[in-house]
């Protein structure tokens, strides 16, 4: 969490509590026991005067008790005692604070607040943080205590393996929304197959306005195809950090945590370790054989960008981090595929085609640009093809001289341009196929087919069927997000930062208490000097560092740029050639009659056709088995979920009945879980 919105708190606020409320730590027979863990941040301010929380760190305490009392108010009754707010223990760390609750069901809560001045921050840190902390030393601390007083080596060995494995981590963003369902269909899948390292669900974007509105569709084609596609012949590349499960004896595993603590010393290692660490965690889980699974019923909601200079700042990280991340894997696929029986070497084979699509992105936007120029304005197509490159390579050019803010300035201004383009193409497809009085063109096909396809592929995701209206929006983006996009995410592949919030003015709080515990104090002193200690300022590296991101910017712009330019050429040598080397298509009528007159399609654009169409039916075919899976497995879990809610309804009466106490936690109390068949830290 850092420097959220009082609504973006609110929602992960709430989601913790329904889990609280789902299972109470006083059910002794729960299959799943709960911990939650906030990780803040920055969250102080003016630590030489004092320590001193900053607003967002009071805005989140505030948060926890207004939803603390609603959810102890399980009576309404207006005249009924309000419910005692939560004792809130605040203690002093090694790396700052931290808060402690006891929630309303008895599940704990802790809140660390992390100081920037003693340890090392943003998101992979983080991570890195409560990685060691929950699996390094709360994990292990209670088998070392028992070796220690004299038990069995090989019996704890045997335990410590199960507990790992049962040992789960819900990895959330701070503005993240979800029901207690979606997580018990991640643990279903966890615990039903051990090679599953890690399982994510289907994120809905949230958010109003036209940015969310794409967002929205390209979220749920991604999902509905290209995830689906991953999960069915394969494994999933990326289960994104806002919502998903992975297992503790994955993470734990050789070469995945502690390769997680690398410090980018390379420039590549800022684009790969630092702008997607949850795809490159994902990518190492994969290299060491464990399998990532998509599970399409298990929603979550979480906020997207809602202006236009805040979503391309996202895919600048994202889009860089993705193609290197997807390299690395490609590029160990040989040693990958024998380590990891889900990776096959036709998946890897579907891969290299997908990136290689990807790749190609804004060439075949400049050529269906230069088809709708011949078809509107009966241009030479040659001329129609020059005229299609102009813009984007002026735009190239300037975001090699100009600020990021002006390019983006620029690219919205082109944004609409090309919409209205977008929409007359539509337009200028109908148009040609009535003036054809055919569909059965290579071009006609493959418009209806995919117009055909999307829409039976909603129909088959009936709660998110009205997405489709969308889809126009998302067709009329296609050149930003395709061609100005790419270009923007480049150029600027040497911009490693995250862009910030404003910062929030200072609130004095005191540390009332301290780590009790020598050798927690111990274990996080060890851990700030292993791994988590500020990185210091050195100018003269930070430099070299500067350089080298420009120097392998500059290599993969020329990389990426020069593939286009040859896709480009070879459409235009080919079209400058004539009809000599084209292919020729006989024209068939609805009727199936055939017409004197033929279609001449130049072989390297049918192919390109052939591939892309090839590639959405695979992932249609992968849609249409994963649909059944998915249906298969939500009715086995609610028939089981109906059974478990009216056992617990019956326990509720008895212990009502039987006028029964729930037990009470002191607030400084370390929960140690004896080995239940699933435990799961948010």
């Amino acid at each position: 969490m850092w420097h959220e919105t009082y609504d973006e708190m609110m929602k992960i606020i709430i989601s913790m509590f329904r889990l609280d409320k789902y299972r109470p730590k006083t059910d002794k027979h729960s299959d799943v026991k709960f911990e939650f863990h906030i990780y803040f941040d920055d969250a102080f301010k003016g630590v030489n005067n004092g320590r001193h929380a900053n607003e967002y760190a009071e805005i989140l305490v505030d948060v926890i008790k207004e939803v603390y009392s609603t959810f102890s108010e399980e009576d309404p009754c207006m005249f009924k005692q309000k419910a005692a707010l939560p004792h809130q223990a605040i203690i002093n760390t090694p790396y700052g604070g931290r808060l402690e609750y006891i929630l309303p069901k008895g599940n704990r809560m802790m809140v660390h607040l992390k100081d920037k001045t003693l340890i090392r921050h943003k998101k992979r840190w983080s991570q890195i943080m409560y990685l060691y902390y929950i699996l390094g030393w709360r994990l292990n601390r209670q088998y070392f205590k028992e070796f220690e007083a004299g038990k069995e080596l090989d019996s704890l060995k045997e335990k410590l393996k199960k507990d790992r494995e049962n040992t789960y981590i819900l990895a959330l963003d701070g503005d993240t929304d979800f029901q207690p369902s979606a997580v018990m269909l991640l643990i279903d899948r966890l615990k039903l197959y051990p090679e599953v390292g890690a399982a994510c669900g289907r994120i809905h974007p949230t958010g109003t306005g036209p940015m969310v509105w794409y967002q929205k569709f390209e979220y749920a084609v991604g999902h509905w195809l290209q995830k689906t596609a991953e999960h069915v012949f394969g494994c999933v590349l990326c289960s994104p950090g806002c919502f998903s499960l992975f297992r503790g004896a994955a993470l734990m595993d050789d070469n995945v945590m502690k390769r997680y603590t690398t410090k980018a010393s390379e420039a590549s290692h800022y684009v790969q370790y630092d702008q997607g660490e949850d795809r490159w965690l994902c990518t190492l889980l994969l290299q060491q054989g464990w399998r990532v699974e998509y599970n399409a019923a298990s929603d979550a909601y979480t906020n997207a960008p809602q202006d236009f200079k805040e979503f391309y700042n996202q895919r600048r990280r994202w889009g860089p981090s993705t193609m290197a991340n997807t390299i690395d894997l490609l590029g160990s696929g040989g040693l990958t595929s024998q380590r990891n029986s889900s990776i096959s070497k036709p998946y890897i084979l579907y891969q290299i085609i997908s990136m290689a699509a990807s790749i190609l992105g804004p060439a075949t936007v400049c050529l269906m640009i230069s088809g709708s120029f011949v078809f509107i304005f009966n241009m030479n197509t040659n001329i129609a093809l020059a005229l299609a490159i102009v813009p984007p390579t002026v735009y190239l050019i300037l975001c090699f001289k100009l600020k990021s803010d002006m390019q983006i300035k620029i690219a919205a201004i082109m944004s609409v341009l090309y919409a209205f383009l977008m929409a007359g193409t539509i337009l200028s497809i109908i148009g040609d196929l009535v003036r054809e009085q055919t569909f059965l063109t290579p071009g006609g096909l493959f418009f209806i087919g995919m117009v055909v396809l999307y829409l039976i592929t909603a129909a088959l995701h009936p709660q998110e069927f009205s997405l489709v209206i969308y889809g126009f929006l998302y067709i009329l983006c296609i050149p930003s997000g395709y061609l100005l996009l790419a270009i923007y995410s480049i150029v600027n592949m040497n911009n490693v930062t995250w862009g910030t919030r404003e910062t929030g003015s200072q609130a004095k709080t005191t540390a009332v208490d301290a780590i009790k515990k020598k050798d927690e104090i111990d274990f996080w002193r060890e851990l700030q000097m292993k791994y988590l200690e500020p990185l210091k300022e050195n100018k003269v590296q930070q430099e070299k560092i500067t350089n080298d991101l420009r120097e392998l910017r500059n290599k993969a712009a020329f990389a990426f740029f020069f593939c286009n330019a040859l896709w480009i050429m070879a459409t235009f040598f080919l079209q400058a050639t004539g009809d000599s080397v084209s292919i020729k298509i006989p024209k068939i009528y609805p009727n199936g009659t055939l017409s004197t007159a033929v279609f001449s399609v130049d072989p390297v654009a049918l192919m390109f056709l052939l591939s892309f169409a090839l590639l959405l039916l695979i992932q249609f075919v992968a849609m249409l088995y994963h649909r059944i899976y998915t249906l298969i497995h939500f009715v086995a879990y609610a028939e089981t979920e109906f059974k478990s809610y009216r056992r617990q309804l019956q326990q509720s009466h008895q212990i009502l009945e039987s006028n029964h106490q729930p037990e009470t936690y002191e607030p400084d109390t370390i929960l140690c879980f004896q080995n239940p068949s699933a435990r799961t830290e948010v």
